[in-house]
C-alpha cells in the first residue's frame, strides 16, 4: 500500500494564493513536486492501492501530527506564508477537516479493511525533496527513512546500493526524529507492520522519463522483495485500486 502525502500544490478558492507569490506555489514549500507520477506508476505495476492528498501542504500537512507546530506552517524553508498568521482554533479545526482528516480515516479504512481479510500489508510513503535547502546542497538521489523497524527498509537499502551511480541517503535528507513519519507511524507502526518512506530528489523526477525510470526501479525492487505466495496473489488480482483523499 502506497501514500503520497504531499502530491498536489491546490489551493481551494477560499484561501486565494495565502499571501503569497503565484510561482512559490509551484516550488517544493506548496507540495512535493513529481511524487505523485511516481506513486501513480508504482501502484498501476503492483497493483497497490494508493492514498493521495488533493490540496496542498501549505493549508494543512497531512504528515504531521495535530499538536505539530508546523502542521499549518507560519514558515516553509525560509518563505513565510502570511495566510498561515493568526488562525482561530475554528479556522484550523476547518483545515484538518477538509484534507487532514479524510486522508488519515481513507488510510485507515484501507489498512483496517486489508487486516481483516488477512492481507498482508507494507505501507510505504513516496516523497520527493530538493536539491539546495536554505543553501545546503543535497547530495543523495534518493533517500530512505525509517526507524528502529528496519524490516522492509534494510533490504529495500540494500538493493538501491547495488545501483550504479545511484547515491542512496540512509535516514537523508530527514529522519524520524524531524517529525516527518507521522503518516507511517500512525498507520504501520500502530499495527506492527513493516514501511518505510521514500524520497527521491525532485530534481531527478522532473520529468517524465525521471519519473518512469525510478517508478520502474522501486517496482523492481519492490517485486523482488515480495513474498511469493503475495506474488501469487497479486497476478490472479483484477485492477489496480487508487483512492484518493481531499
Amino acid at each position: 500500500m502506497l501514500t503520497c502525502d504531499h502530491a498536489s500544490n491546490f489551493l481551494p478558492a477560499e484561501f486565494g494564493t495565502l499571501g503569497l507569490a503565484v510561482e512559490d506555489l509551484s516550488r517544493h514549500i506548496a507540495w512535493d513536486p513529481g511524487a505523485l507520477p511516481v506513486a501513480l506508476r508504482m501502484a498501476e505495476a503492483l497493483d497497490a492501492t494508493l492514498v493521495e492528498t488533493r490540496i496542498s501542504r501549505l493549508v494543512i500537512d497531512c504528515n504531521r501530527p495535530l499538536d505539530a507546530p508546523d502542521l499549518v506552517p507560519p514558515v516553509s524553508e525560509t518563505t513565510a506564508i502570511p495566510g498561515n498568521t493568526g488562525l482561530s482554533e475554528k479556522q484550523r479545526a476547518a483545515r484538518v477537516a477538509l484534507s487532514w482528516q479524510p486522508f488519515h480515516a481513507a488510510i485507515e479504512q484501507i489498512v483496517d479493511g486489508r487486516l481483516a481479510r488477512g492481507q498482508e500489508t507494507r505501507l510505504v510513503s513516496v516523497h520527493s525533496f530538493t536539491p539546495v535547502y536554505k543553501g545546503r546542497n543535497r547530495p543523495w538521489h534518493i533517500g530512505i527513512i525509517h526507524d528502529d523497524d528496519q524490516r522492509l527498509a534494510s533490504p529495500l537499502i540494500s538493493a538501491l546500493k547495488r545501483l550504479a551511480g545511484v547515491t542512496v541517503g540512509v535516514n537523508e535528507p530527514y529522519s524520524p526524529a524531524d517529525r516527518v513519519y507521522f503518516t507511517l507511524e500512525r498507520h504501520a507502526r500502530s499495527r506492527g507492520l513493516p514501511c518505510a518512506m521514500i524520497e527521491i530528489r525532485n530534481d531527478e523526477i522532473a520529468g517524465e522519463a525521471g519519473q518512469r525510470k525510478w517508478a520502474d526501479l522501486l517496482t523492481g525492487i519492490f517485486s523482488d522483495l515480495e513474498p511469493e505466495e503475495a506474488k501469487g496473489s497479486r497476478q490472479r488480482a483484477m485492477g489496480k485500486s487508487v483512492q484518493s483523499a481531499s
